[in-house]
């Protein structure tokens, strides 16, 4: 792929938080520690090397669940292996169980950790580092993940299953596989053979990216909630996460930033088989909302300790949890995970956990030939093309007619006249000013009305460039946003088998701007 790069900022499509957090704003760097440069890993590498995880829990967690994959690549059994090892850590990065991958920028979270572990072990031969794709498997939003867009058609997975999505049964989604992929299809082979949803992402996750040793993880587990189990009693009984969060929170809003997510007093879910739902204190008695279970302080306590697995937390303490049992060095989301991340350093700080690096995902959008051929004919910049629709289309015709299109001289000229009839107007008659003054609006909006339908006349002219601009638009931008959160990768895939090491190619995880990626497919 050929590729050009351009700042954030520039596109126009990204929050100030964000865009603050790449140019290293000062008054940023309290929220997030070190900025993402291979130069700093060392640094979290010593802090992360003085917090103890129980790496022999993680590995045999993820050997049973890698028990039930089809062909476990030798990469990926020596990385799980490793995990065991002091010297090896983790980059993470997380998703939803979105059906069929969901959107192409979940390829560019994968891809970003992969690359990344490889370039770390090149600058750090003594240390070895493990990518890790955690699924979002106890995520109860099923709506969120239920549909794809697929070359422009919206399928959905018709299924009234509730509680954790990952827990679900995969019943209808091989049917889907046959009419989206194909029976022979990797997403036909997961769906049919695996039990749960959190399964099936794990074996066709595995059969694309196995082979770059990418580690699934389904944190779904007893054994490593139980590693959990001080904070779950922290949060639940005294609820000081809500208090730290909530200032952390204030102080971003102070300076202007929008605040992500909201703590809750109790941030954690009750999971059991069918239900995930909140935990809620009323009157010292711990309710399960949208159920008849209750326990007394008492009885709580007793269910953490004796069944951790049965509370979930939520957005607030699930990066916690993450930290909380892996070796893990840095965490790569998107910009809305970049700034929810700042909100929850003082409870890292509290728990004594190290805060990890924010690698901020790959971001792209894919030009296949077909589209480059337009934006040539167009002779259109790559800035250009995150130019407004109607805009563009403007700017299009102004340039290439050879028509007058603006009457700005004529609209002076006119303001002149208009100003030497009111003063004479008005030495008659103050109120035939007044009268002057509107009339002169209603002329000036003729004037715009007739300079519109000028423009509009110019552009049937040119229907053909108009189409042009449209059918660039609609497939860099589907929905009016952004090609990577809407368009799915089996379409690329499908016609191009070396699609994803190409895409591995393209991106360098350390260069934090947006890729423009001209695909010969």
């Amino acid at each position: 792929m050929k590729v050009a790069c351009i700042n954030f900022s520039e596109t126009g499509l990204f929050a100030p938080i964000f865009n603050d957090f790449i140019q290293q704003k000062e008054e940023l760097k309290n929220f997030y520690y070190r900025y993402p440069t291979l130069d700093v890993f060392q640094d979290q590498i010593t802090e992360k090397s003085k917090h103890s995880v129980n790496r022999e829990a993680l590995v045999n967690v993820l050997e049973s669940q890698y028990a039930q994959v089809s062909k476990v690549e030798e990469l990926v059994e020596k990385n799980i292996k490793s995990l065991g090892n002091q010297k090896t850590f983790t980059l993470t990065t997380g998703h939803q169980l979105n059906i069929f991958t969901g959107p192409l920028y979940f390829h560019f979270k994968i891809i970003t950790v992969i690359n990344a572990c490889n370039q770390l072990k090149a600058k750090y031969p003594d240390y070895n580092f493990v990518p890790i794709y955690w699924m979002a498997s106890e995520d109860h939003d099923l709506d969120e993940i239920r549909s794809v867009h697929v070359e422009g058609k919206k399928y959905k997975w018709n299924t009234e299953q509730m509680g954790a999505v990952g827990r679900m049964k995969t019943d209808g989604l091989d049917e889907l596989a046959k009419e989206i992929a194909g029976e022979k299809s990797i997403f036909y082979h997961a769906y049919s053979k695996s039990e749960n949803l959190a399964d099936a992402v794990r074996e066709y996750v595995n059969r694309f990216y196995g082979e770059y040793g990418l580690v699934v993880l389904d944190a779904d587990h007893a054994a490593l909630k139980s590693e959990f189990k001080d904070i779950i009693k922290e949060d639940i009984l005294y609820n000081k996460p809500n208090q730290l969060v909530e200032k952390q929170s204030g102080r971003l809003d102070e300076m202007g930033y929008k605040t992500q997510t909201y703590p809750r007093e109790i941030n954690f879910f009750y999971l059991k088989e069918g239900i995930r739902e909140r935990i809620v204190k009323e009157d010292n008695v711990y309710k399960v909302l949208e159920t008849d279970l209750q326990f007394s302080e008492e009885e709580i306590r007793a269910e953490i300790e004796n069944h951790p697995d049965r509370f979930s937390p939520n957005v607030i303490l699930r990066p916690v949890y993450q930290e909380a049992i892996l070796p893990n060095l840095s965490y790569t989301g998107g910009p809305a995970e970049v700034a929810y991340w700042m909100q929850l350093t003082p409870i890292f700080e509290h728990f004594k956990i190290p805060f990890p690096i924010q690698l901020p995902r790959n971001f792209g959008m894919i030009i296949p030939n077909k589209i480059g051929h337009k934006i040539k004919k167009l002779k259109l910049r790559e800035l250009d093309l995150f130019t407004e629709r109607e805009l563009l289309k403007k700017q299009i015709t102004k340039k290439i007619t050879a028509q007058k299109l603006n009457l700005n001289e004529e609209r002076q000229q006119l303001k002149l006249l208009l100003s030497e009839i009111k003063q004479y107007a008005g030495d008659i008659d103050t109120t035939l000013s007044q009268m002057t003054e509107a009339e002169t609006e209603k002329i000036s909006n003729s004037i715009d009305k007739i300079e519109k339908k000028m423009m509009a006349a110019e552009k049937r002219k040119h229907s053909d460039k108009m189409r042009q601009i449209d059918e660039i638009k609609d497939f860099l931008f589907p929905g009016n946003g952004l090609q990577e959160r809407k368009a799915n990768f089996l379409p690329f895939y499908k016609s191009d088998d070396k699609f994803i090491k190409k895409l591995m190619k393209a991106f360098d995880p350390f260069n934090l701007q947006f890729y423009i990626m001209r695909w010969d497919g």
